[in-house]
């Protein structure tokens, strides 16, 4: 099954236009939406554009680490909620590429 993957670079302190964390923001979208599912994984490390590194050794840096919110579904699934995107992401980077989904759990399997 051919699909899109969906990145979206953030750190944890971004927040959306009304002020909520960003990434929980992203990740009820998603869910409202009946997207096929998302993930939010932490970094360890990471700068950005602007140069700063963010590390979980440097105590003051650790708690705004970098995050990556990944979402896989069909394109077509994905085009609104890029549009909406690009409404709450203010600073982060987002990217999509085509994937092939080789295996995916099956919707009536009780889990």
């Amino acid at each position: 099954m051919n699909a899109r993957r969906l990145r979206i670079y953030l750190g944890e302190r971004d927040k959306d236009p009304r002020g909520h964390v960003l990434h929980e923001t992203i990740i009820h979208e998603a869910h409202r939406r009946g997207l096929a599912g998302a993930t939010v994984l932490r970094a360890i490390a990471g700068f950005s554009g602007a140069g700063q590194v963010h590390t979980a050794k440097i105590l003051r840096l650790s708690d705004d680490l970098p995050l990556v919110v990944e979402i896989v579904d069909a394109a077509d699934n994905l085009d609104g909620f890029v549009a909406w995107l690009r409404e709450v992401v203010t600073d982060g980077l987002v990217t999509v590429e085509d994937v092939e989904v080789l295996i995916t759990p099956a919707a009536d399997s009780g889990q």
